[in-house]
């Protein structure tokens, strides 16, 4: 079972340095410009962030919001209150060992028991590595949409 709970003021550290991982990099972009971004948004209520430990090491990051308060073109026809999820390994000892699946499957079954009617997530086409690990998650792919920021495999949780 992985612990999932709200990203804190004092977890900011942790999060820069791993948005400057070359393998976070490469699908992150500017380390500078997404930390802002997270950073900026821990006082929203529109999204929540969350890091995610197993046995109290930290590994991952995790953030979700309903896609109608963050319209995206790509995400207009979901269901009224679905759930998007953007997220990353920090850690690159957690990589290719199964836990992106484990966690995203956790989190994702959270959200539906707690009324979201769907959960999505919206990985680069070319990124194969993330979309095996939330094929192995449980989530479906519906096919390649324009985004605001290119291209994006529209993948849709079932259990």
């Amino acid at each position: 079972m992985y612990q999932i709970r709200p990203l804190k003021e004092a977890d900011l550290p942790l999060i820069r340095r791993w948005l400057e991982e070359p393998h976070v990099q490469a699908w992150w972009v500017d380390p500078q410009v997404q930390y802002d971004l997270i950073s900026g948004d821990m006082d929203d209520p529109t999204i929540d962030l969350h890091l995610v430990s197993l046995d109290g090491v930290p590994f991952a990051y995790v953030q979700d919001y309903c896609v109608q308060d963050w319209m995206q073109p790509h995400l207009e026809d979901r269901p009224k209150g679905t759930r998007a999820i953007d997220t990353f390994i920090g850690d690159p000892t957690f990589l290719g060992k199964g836990h992106g699946a484990g966690f995203l499957r956790q989190h994702a079954q959270s959200l539906l028991e707690q009324g979201a009617p769907q959960i999505v997530i919206d990985p680069e086409p070319h990124n194969v590595a993330a979309i095996h690990a939330y094929a192995s998650a449980g989530f479906r792919k519906i096919g390649v949409r324009e985004s605001d920021e290119g291209p994006a495999m529209l993948m849709v949780f079932r259990p």
